[in-house]
């Protein structure tokens, strides 16, 4: 018997997963340096006298860039392909790592500030790589593809448990070098030797701006946007802020806090993959309604803020994992709801929105808990923002359907 046609391989794909792998590495090292602040939140709250509103202010910041820039720099990808911008995300990633280097020995908060927004550019590196990725694979095999890119953001976890240690072994500005020669390093890499799908080489450049208007006025779109914001954010919110809420809450040291927000974002980082395999075979919409069902229901019993480590442990593993998946589940979902053309510029906006959604929650945390003393209300915000988006993932068309149709 023949084998179906929807699984074959196209042979003028061939080193896919290779490519695929080295774009995830980007992508890790552009998350590490987007999130090098997070986990050195101590440091510069004794080094500056910070409040809490300044601390969660200071860690938030990167996130806010990070995302808006996607939207360009998605819209960019299917223009100029992902060689090209993964190399000056790369470069711009670094040397923004030095810059913040340079003045966090300032003593000037106001400037640490503005070097933290721009250090942000890091984070739209996730705009290049999900076009980049999706055109190396088959229409079957996308959420694959993105679900294997997607493990790059355990950029997060080697900032959350690296970043703490090399501080103490080196020193402030040497861990910011350290990094920014990772960053430009790699970006020569990726220059010599990663190249784009054919498939992406073969389409016909088109204007930016009017792709971005013309997607942008697709309800899906922004329906995808919201539910991403809510699952991708919390990734970006909970690898970012749960040192701070572990030293908090249980008593934990820098690196012990900062340990186990990496636990949380490799987790998260695993589950993606499978995410995206359960969106080929299942479906995106329904994988996804039933991941946040279980992550409003994990997040009610992590709120409780229970007095067994090992408790509150288990649970905020489980809730990684859900957290994880439903991002892979999400771009396996697009990935089959538009036009292969449009990718970079609708996975801009929804990635923006993922970003952004990261920026607000630590934001809320550190109000709630001035206001509180507690972070129970902070994250019954996430319960219900995760019911919402099980209501508006009910209301959306299935996977099989187009969001944005030929021009």
């Amino acid at each position: 018997m023949s084998t179906p046609a929807v699984a074959e391989r196209d042979p003028q794909l061939k080193g896919q997963l290779k490519y695929v792998i080295m774009a995830a590495c980007a992508s890790m090292i552009g998350f590490w340096g987007w999130t090098m602040i997070g986990p050195l939140a101590k440091y510069y709250t004794e080094t500056y006298g910070l409040t809490e509103g300044q601390r969660s202010l200071l860690i938030a910041m990167p996130v806010i860039v990070g995302s808006i820039a996607r939207i360009p720099v998605g819209a960019l990808t299917d223009r100029y392909g992902g060689r090209i911008m993964f190399t000056i995300m790369l470069i711009f990633t670094g040397s923004m790592v030095l810059v913040t280097g340079l003045v966090g020995q300032m003593g000037n908060f106001n400037l640490l500030l503005i070097a933290a927004f721009f250090l942000g550019i890091g984070g739209s590196i996730f705009a290049v790589g999900i076009p980049f990725s999706a055109a190396w694979f088959e229409p079957h095999r996308k959420g694959l593809a993105t679900g294997i890119f997607g493990m790059g953001m355990v950029g997060t976890a080697c900032a959350a448990f690296f970043n703490p240690r090399m501080l103490n072994a080196f020193g402030y500005f040497p861990t910011h070098l350290i990094m920014a020669c990772v960053a430009l390093t790699y970006a020569v890499i990726v220059w010599i030797f990663i190249r784009d799908s054919p498939v992406m080489k073969a389409r016909t450049p088109e204007p930016v701006v009017p792709k971005i208007i013309n997607v942008s006025q697709k309800l899906i779109t922004w329906q995808l946007c919201f539910i991403y914001a809510v699952g991708f954010g919390a990734f970006v919110a909970f690898s970012n802020f749960l040192s701070t809420y572990t030293q908090k809450i249980y008593d934990f040291d820098p690196v012990a806090g900062g340990t186990f927000a990496a636990m949380f974002a490799v987790c998260a980082v695993i589950a993606r993959p499978f995410g995206g395999v359960a969106a080929d075979k299942f479906g995106g919409k329904n994988t996804t309604i039933l991941v946040f069902i279980a992550m409003a229901v994990l997040g009610f019993f992590v709120a409780q803020a229970p007095a067994s480590t090992t408790v509150n442990t288990v649970l905020f593993i489980a809730l990684a994992l859900c957290v994880g998946f439903s991002t892979g589940t999400m771009y396996g979902w697009l990935g089959k709801a538009c036009r292969p053309q449009d990718t970079g510029t609708i996975s801009g906006l929804v990635s923006a929105a993922g970003g952004l959604g990261g920026y607000f929650p630590p934001l809320i945390m550190g109000a709630v808990f001035t206001d509180y003393g507690d972070y129970f209300w902070g994250i019954m915000f996430f319960v219900g923002a995760c019911v919402v988006s099980v209501l508006v993932s009910l209301w959306m068309e299935n996977d099989r359907q187009k969001a944005v149709p030929a021009a």
